[in-house]
Parts: C-alpha cells; sequence; structure tokens
C-alpha cells in the first residue's frame, strides 16, 4: 500500500512533497515514484490548459516530469513549494511547445513566401540578358545597311554565306567583306576582345 503524500498545506502521514523531491534530488527512485504519481495529474491538467492537444499534452507532461527528476537538485524549498516548482516547469515547457510551433509556422509561410519568388541568380541573369540584347541592338544600328542585313542572315536566321548572297542579290564575295567588317565593328562596339 502506497503511503500518502502531502501536496498542499495538510499533514499526512508521510514525507511530504517537498521531502520527496529533495530525495529525488539525491537519485531515490522510490521517492521519484510517489513525486510522479503525486503530480503526473496537475502537470497534465496546466500542460493541457495551455496545449488544447491530448497527444501533444501527454508528450510534453512526460518530458516535464524527465525534467524533473534530471533537474530536482535545483529545487530549492526556501523559494517555494515542490507542487509549485513542478507546475512553473511544466507551464514554461507547455509555452516553449506552443512558441516552437508559432516559430515553426511561420518559417513556413516565410519558405512558401519566398519560394514564388525567382532566385537572385535568374534575376541577375535576366537582367544581364536583356543588357546585352540592348547593346547589341545598339551597336547593330551603327553598321551600314548591307553589313546589318548580311549578319543579321547570318547569325539569327542561321544562313550560310552563299544563302545571304542569294537573298540579298549581292555577289558572294561582296557578302563575305561586309560580314567581316561588321563583325569587326560589332566587336570594338561591344568591347569584346579579339
Amino acid at each position: 500500500m502506497k503511503e500518502a503524500i502531502r501536496i498542499t498545506g495538510a499533514p499526512s502521514a508521510g514525507p511530504g512533497l517537498d521531502e520527496l523531491l529533495v530525495r529525488v534530488a539525491r537519485g531515490d527512485q522510490q521517492a521519484f515514484s510517489r513525486v510522479y504519481d503525486a503530480v503526473c495529474g496537475p502537470v497534465l491538467g496546466v500542460v493541457r490548459g495551455v496545449l488544447r492537444d491530448p497527444a501533444q499534452s501527454e508528450e510534453v507532461t512526460q518530458e516535464v516530469l524527465v525534467e524533473l527528476w534530471r533537474t530536482a537538485a535545483r529545487y530549492q524549498p526556501s523559494r517555494g513549494s515542490a507542487l509549485t516548482w513542478t507546475l512553473t516547469l511544466a507551464h514554461r515547457r507547455a509555452v516553449d511547445r506552443v512558441r516552437s510551433a508559432q516559430a515553426a509556422a511561420e518559417r513556413e509561410q516565410r519558405a512558401a513566401r519566398l519560394g514564388g519568388t525567382p532566385a537572385f541568380d535568374d534575376v541577375v541573369e535576366q537582367v544581364e540578358a536583356r543588357l546585352e540584347r540592348e547593346q547589341v541592338r545598339r551597336c547593330l544600328r551603327t553598321l551600314t545597311e548591307l553589313q546589318r542585313q548580311s549578319v543579321t542572315l547570318a547569325y539569327y536566321r542561321g544562313l550560310a554565306y552563299r544563302e545571304v548572297a542569294e537573298l540579298l542579290a549581292v555577289p558572294l564575295g561582296t557578302v563575305k567583306t561586309r560580314m567581316r567588317d561588321g563583325l569587326i565593328r560589332l566587336r570594338d562596339c561591344l568591347g569584346v576582345n579579339g
């Protein structure tokens, strides 16, 4: 038969919870068993009042009781009752669980918002490509009409020299010369070292 444990100020036949917790600090497993029986219900009640979720409440209650076993040496009877100290541990642990869940939810929301925006490198690459296209267009405008047409047909449409010459009705040698001169002017305009 188990001995009665005094949780409140009422006298009991055996050692009170405060004394039992001091024994737990010394590693007394029987004392811990009695403390466990005495505080398990109140701890679960405090935790459940904060968390509202029965499964999480049971998990946090177990964590609190393990913490009670590990940190019993920190209990100071002069600062308050063992039950108050234990319930304070329970309340703090439950609040920590709520804060942890809120922080995780906020991280997931931030990650979801960031997932929709392009990565910095993608934006930089797009801007650089646009600037390069604008510079090429500006440099193409500095070429003569025949040079611009020859380069455009050869490089943007993929035509061979002979096809460009036929399309423009210009001798093949003239197309080759105009393209070579046009590419040199483009290289200089774009600042490419050849």
